[in-house]
């Protein structure tokens, strides 16, 4: 069985019930769960029967004890965490949307205990032993100059170890403010410049690409609301990436057309720098024909269920990269019918999703 290795922060998920307002419910309960997008990603996996060890730092107090004890019943391996003297334990807040009233997230992580761990806190060779995939994204590095340092030493040990780096972009513009001299989109670029060389698989859309010195020319095309539109697009994305960075192996992106926060189409692409296949999914006759999730029940941590199913399915050997596509894309859809940010869908239920059974019928 394949060993992946997922680095970044954890932290306490607030959330009132249901849609309702943080103003609705306060002074009054919130639910909590853990959740942080590497984290998420290691959840997914383990719910899958894949070998995964959660990196991270977390200071010693009673919410790392519930965190702790809630990532080891799902399967995740904790025996590289760090219990740290050093910081607290991030919190964010969540209003899930509906129909025109969008989602809305509120961070409380600054100084928190990851954001405070340095290069040579974690022995990544000892870490990354026996690894086949080291999974990050742009979320750790945007936390503070010393966490973007520890992920591009663990990115630089992985790549001299022969393990493959998997990395998400995953841009917030809420972070990236460690640097006053410099703008968000600035910081995140020339950060994230000295780590996609180190990349073998990059989820990214045409927006990340503007960070890291790829631009594509303004659209012209009369059929740019289309589908065929935004897939031949990002198939010029993906090719100018490749070019721009050739360490890049296979690149990945969404479709995401959003009509309400209850209502969205999804689909992805995966593209092979090497051969220049793209794959698409879902399909239907041979044809692109996106999910249509019409009453979503909770979308944050999606994109981590489909980070999730890539890396399941190109473990796989079982898998090739349509079926790994149609695996990831099926179990991001079901990842927005699960309130919380864990995808606890299984590997038959997303299955049965890539075959055809979508339509919510009760199963007896």
């Amino acid at each position: 069985m394949a060993k992946i290795i997922t680095f970044g922060e954890i932290m306490a998920r607030m959330a009132p019930s249901g849609v309702l307002r943080l103003r609705q419910v306060l002074p009054g309960s919130l639910d909590v769960t853990f959740a942080g997008a590497e984290a998420n990603v290691a959840a997914s996996l383990a719910q899958l029967g894949t070998d995964v060890e959660f990196v991270s730092a977390l200071p010693d107090n009673p919410l790392t004890d519930g965190c702790l004890a809630d990532l080891r019943s799902l399967g995740i391996g904790t025996r590289h965490l760090q219990i740290s003297d050093r910081g607290r334990f991030g919190i964010y807040f969540v209003e899930m949307g509906a129909n025109q009233r969008p989602s809305r997230v509120y961070y409380d992580r600054e100084g928190s205990s990851i954001s405070l761990s340095k290069p040579g806190d974690f022995n990544w060779p000892e870490i990354l032993k026996d690894a086949e995939w080291l999974h990050l994204t742009g979320i750790t590095p945007a936390l503070s100059a010393s966490a973007a340092a520890v992920t591009i030493e663990a990115a630089q040990v992985a790549k001299a170890m022969g393990v493959r780096i998997a990395f998400d972009v995953n841009f917030r513009s809420k972070l990236w403010r460690w640097d006053d001299t410099r703008s968000p989109q600035k910081l995140a670029g020339e950060t994230l410049q000295e780590l996609i060389p180190l990349v073998s698989l990059l989820m990214a859309n045409e927006e990340d690409g503007k960070l890291l010195g790829v631009t594509l020319p303004p659209a012209t095309d009369a059929g740019s609301g289309s589908s065929q539109f935004h897939i031949d697009r990002a198939i010029s994305f993906a090719k100018a990436m490749t070019k721009r960075y050739p360490n890049i192996e296979l690149f990945s992106t969404t479709f995401r057309e959003q009509f309400s926060a209850s209502h969205n189409n999804w689909g992805a692409m995966l593209y092979d720098a090497k051969t220049g296949e793209t794959n698409l999914a879902p399909l239907k006759d041979g044809e692109y024909r996106p999910y249509e999730i019409r009453n979503i029940v909770d979308r944050v941590g999606s994109g981590d269920a489909f980070d999730a199913g890539l890396l399941f399915g190109l473990t796989n050997p079982e898998f090739d990269h349509q079926r790994t596509l149609e695996f990831a894309t099926s179990a991001a859809c079901l990842a927005h019918s699960i309130v919380g940010d864990c995808n606890f869908a299984t590997q038959q239920e997303i299955e049965e999703l890539t075959q055809g059974s979508g339509s919510g019928r009760v199963v007896r």
